[in-house]
């Protein structure tokens, strides 16, 4: 589809260039009429201790939710809110949140670009009090952007911000997903004039304009600029080229290479300050979570101290305590500017040649919930990262020096605030390239303010784009790949390249190969992105390694047919198109290569929601490796199932499974997922057929729902279950048919949203709670036998399968069985309780993110109930453990007392020895305790992420 460039609004007088950093953010901007042009900054009013309204050129990226009070009081307003917000951004909401973290949200960028979680979903602050809101990393940095925005208003109220041109900074390494985010976060804060530009490149064109007239002086053609770029959340590498221009005498920066995203920054060290002054105050043991994380805040405020400019031989900490034996009521701690260095720079800025490659073992960091990187040291992967981009062709030739060597260096990001690390860094940089008979250094380009000069650059750079200053060429620095092929069992994935990383903004690529593709029906096109493999044209064909490809979370669609809904295949060809923005898009053309006869197109967008825990491994399972299985078998299963739901079937229900085992020649234990998802198909192509008799539509229930589960892991998945959702939800043909509608929920409910999940539990959760007044003298209601809590075990384990649900409400289901568990009424019932019990309780979830989990306190309390009501229930050590379980992650986990207290007990009972390694120790389920876990077996291929 062309994009014209005339489409776009009309110049505006201000160009605004904003920093959203992980730790600080700030608002740069140009008056274009302005005699002469500089970049200025604006000064960004917010609440300061102890809440009074100060102008600071920086916000913290803080977000801190006021208490009930302090709304109350209107504490937490600014010169332009009106109403009395309960919540603040900036230096307010850093410096309470130190003492009362479970209030405040930090390093929402970080969660921006996680792809383990759903970025739009209502999670942080992880860990946060049970009182505070939920918010999206999204809605995050829309407040911050909001705040940023209102300030501009009362800077230049008759030039509202909406209307001029903002250029947003983010990470070089940011996925397509991220991208997307933040423009959305950007149209959240009334901001729908946005552009995005790399905070390296922004940082070096900071330096372009604050050298205006002497960098000519400084650079020369042939030499490589090395731009680290390190904040608080992520390490970022760039290699920009100087070259001739074209103009005699004159250069051009082309940026030339872009490194892997990594989450690894200034937080990790004040996470690693933090761990070593804890194990001086516990030894092996941890602190209590309220305590680690004030102890984070103040490794961070130390951290700055002691490699900072002159810097103190020590400092004290004070670590409050809640216990009144410590005199004062706090534990002091010494910290020497020798221990710091020790751990934080030997730790992360290690002397290690520059063949070294970091490591790829979990992250030791598991209290935040981030996917930070394996290897703490830096060093290691700007090695590799300076071994992957050295010079190739006549470039190499021409350079007299190690093709991997910069000649020039550009620090950007907090990090290097420090003169110690920037120190370190450089000279190990300098062991990489020095001889016993030369030493060499790179020359090292100076920034006046690293905490401004993102935000600076990204306004200098909207002057650019309108034909002012300096610019960079950059390329894309980055290919980009899809996958081609089903899932063959034995041969290597297939991907074609579709944009090649010497791509610049606004180019178009339609590929020269003809694809077949399947309208009316679930398809997916899976992405990857390589840094290293550059030079692949478009419709190169490649296999997939995981070494040079990095997978991005699928496309995953129906592709409307129109008015024909039978499915067929048609030819097609993909078109790739980088916008302005620095976005991917993609469609889809019908028809052959060349071939303008047809209109219909259609466009790809990426599925966010993917990225989630549910799908998290889905195409990394043994499912999808389980190869195709033959069609005479899937004909054979389709004669079984018309026999039975056909228009002239007359074959008997109960017959139905048996005939499947015998047409397959295995049993259903076997059957593989792809198969399993076939038998989905072909009973949602009879699906009129479960109306035929009660048992008719118990059996196409009962046998859709364990085709389909758990309701995640396959590719579509997550269509399978909308389809079945839009199916079944209360159409039921017969009342009978609801105790097996609860079946088909439980074994589907990991493929459910959040606003489906509650819409199941609600009338179960109200006839539970009819249950537990009736128990507790209260008055209650009747249910049916079918959703009555008291007669039937299913409505039981289908609310503990329902890992989405709030937390408070998980929580007060918990509470209420514990209160029934001694009901001998509920005999009946009570190992379906306890089973519920441990899925609302445990420490890992089974699919459902870490922010779902309950309180560890309440885990606590259940595993006592446990060990003292079930004595004689054989699930009971299953429970106890699923409650006790060891993650490793202070805030889930048990006190260690309770841990001992269950691990002895589970001896006692003569449990599995493993039940008590997970207690112990912790570690991963076997076979047979995932299958007790999930409720009953799982498809072959697949295991619980």
């Amino acid at each position: 589809m062309p994009h014209d460039q005339d489409d776009r609004p009309p110049e505006s007088r201000y160009v605004v260039g904003i920093d959203l950093g992980t730790t600080n953010s700030a608002l740069a901007f140009v008056d274009t009429e302005a005699p002469k042009w500089q970049v200025g900054v604006l000064p960004i009013p917010q609440l300061v201790a102890p809440f009074q309204v100060e102008p600071r050129e920086t916000l913290p990226s803080f977000h801190y939710q006021g208490t009930a009070s302090e709304a109350a009081a209107g504490a937490l307003g600014l010169p332009w809110t009106a109403e009395k917000p309960n919540n603040a951004v900036g230096v307010l909401a850093r410096d309470e949140g130190t003492s009362k973290p479970g209030r405040m949200i930090a390093s929402a960028k970080s969660w921006l670009c996680h792809a383990g979680v759903d970025r739009t979903a209502d999670l942080l602050p992880w860990q946060g009090d049970d009182d505070v809101e939920r918010l999206s990393p999204v809605v995050v940095t829309s407040r911050y952007l909001g705040h940023l925005r209102d300030a501009w208003h009362q800077a230049f109220p008759k030039f509202p911000l909406a209307e001029q041109d903002v250029v947003i900074t983010l990470p070089a390494s940011f996925d397509e997903v991220a991208r997307e985010l933040t423009i959305t976060a950007a149209k959240l804060a009334s901001l729908p004039r946005v552009m995005l530009i790399e905070e390296p490149q922004a940082a070096f064109y900071a330096w372009v304009d604050r050298h205006a007239d002497t960098w000519r002086e400084q650079v020369s053609p042939g030499q490589k600029i090395l731009v680290c770029d390190i904040g608080g959340g992520t390490s970022d590498f760039t290699l920009i080229r100087v070259r001739a221009s074209e103009r005699e005498g004159d250069v051009e920066f082309h940026r030339v290479a872009v490194g892997e995203h990594l989450i690894l920054g200034g937080d990790n060290l004040d996470l690693a300050l933090a761990r070593h002054v804890e194990q001086r105050l516990a030894g092996d043991g941890t602190l209590p979570a309220e305590q680690w994380d004030v102890l984070v805040r103040m490794a961070r405020r130390a951290k700055e101290t002691l490699l900072g400019t002159d810097a103190p031989a020590s400092m004290t900490l004070n670590l409050p305590s809640k216990t009144s034996k410590l005199i004062g009521g706090s534990m002091q701690v010494e910290v020497t500017r020798a221990e710091a260095e020790q751990v934080l720079v030997e730790g992360f800025l290690p002397r290690v040649p520059l063949t070294e490659r970091p490591t790829r073992r979990q992250s030791g960091f598991q209290d935040f919930g981030l996917p930070y990187a394996a290897d703490a040291g830096i060093t290691r992967y700007l090695a590799t990262f300076l071994e992957a981009h050295r010079l190739t062709g006549d470039e190499a030739a021409a350079d007299v020096h190690d093709p991997a060597r910069p000649d020039i260096v550009l620090f950007n990001g907090g990090f290097f605030a420090s003169p110690v690390l920037r120190d370190r860094l450089l000279e190990v940089l300098a062991s990489w390239f020095s001889t016993a008979s030369a030493n060499w250094k790179p020359l090292v380009l100076d920034h006046a303010r690293l905490d401004l000069a993102v935000a600076r650059g990204a306004a200098y750079y909207g002057m650019v784009r309108r034909g002012e200053g300096v610019g960079i060429t950059a390329t894309l620095a980055r290919s980009y790949y899809v996958g081609v092929g089903g899932h063959q069992s034995g041969t290597a994935a297939k991907a074609v390249c579709l944009a090649p990383g010497s791509a610049a903004a606004g180019q178009d690529f339609e590929l020269p190969n003809s694809f077949q593709l399947t309208l009316a029906e679930p398809v997916e096109f899976p992405l990857y992105v390589s840094s290293t493999r550059l030079t692949d044209a478009p419709g190169t064909v490649i296999e997939v390694d995981p070494v040079e490809l990095s997978a991005l979370p699928p496309i995953r669609t129906v592709l409307d047919a129109g008015r024909k809904r039978e499915s067929s295949t048609i030819d097609a060809r993909l078109h790739a198109h980088l916008s302005e923005i620095g976005s991917l898009e993609l469609s889809l053309r019908e028809g052959a290569l060349r071939d303008t006869n047809s209109n219909r197109s259609w466009r790809l967008q990426f599925d966010i929601r993917s990225t989630t825990q549910t799908d998290l491994a889905a195409h990394e399972s043994q499912a999808e490796g389980e190869g195709i299985v033959g069609d005479d078998t899937i004909e054979a299963c389709r004669a079984v199932i018309a026999s039975v739901f056909g228009e002239t079937a007359k074959a008997k229900p109960s017959k139905l499974v048996g005939e499947l085992a015998e047409a397959i020649g295995s049993d259903r234990h076997a059957w593989p997922t792809s198969l399993l998802r076939r038998q989905w198909e072909l009973l949602m192509e009879h699906e009129s057929g479960r109306r035929k008799s009660p048992q008719h539509e118990a059996r196409w229930l009962n046998l859709t729902g364990y085709a389909l589960r758990p309701g995640y892991g396959f590719a579509v998945d997550d269509w399978r279950v909308a389809e079945t959702w839009r199916t079944v939800r209360n159409r039921l043909a017969f009342p009978a048919s609801q105790a097996e509608s609860l079946i088909l929920w439980r074994r589907i409910a990991g493929g459910l949203s959040t606003g489906q999940q509650l819409t199941i539990a609600e009338p179960l959760l109200a006839a539970t709670r009819a249950l537990h007044r009736r128990f507790t003298g209260g008055k209650a209601t009747s249910s049916s036998a079918s959703t009555d809590p008291a007669q039937s075990g299913e409505v039981w384990r289908l609310l503990g399968s329902l890992e989405l649900l709030p937390v408070p409400v998980k929580t007060e289901l918990g509470t209420a069985i514990v209160e029934l568990l001694p009901k001998r009424k509920l005999e009946g019932v009570r190992s379906a309780m306890l089973w519920t019990l441990g899925r609302l309780g445990q420490r890992a979830p089974v699919y459902g993110p870490l922010n779902t989990l309950v309180p560890s306190t309440s885990a606590s309390k259940w595993a006592s109930a446990v060990m003292d009501l079930a004595e004689d229930e054989p699930i009971a050590p299953l429970v106890a453990m699923q409650l006790a379980r060891t993650t490793g992650d202070r805030h889930r986990d048990l006190e260690q007392s309770k841990r001992d207290q269950v691990a002895t007990w589970l001896e006692r009972k003569n449990a599995p020895h493993h039940l008590m390694e997970l207690v112990r120790t912790g570690g991963t389920l076997d076979e047979e305790e995932r299958s007790q876990v999930f409720g009953e077996s799982l498809p072959v291929g697949l295991r619980l992420v």
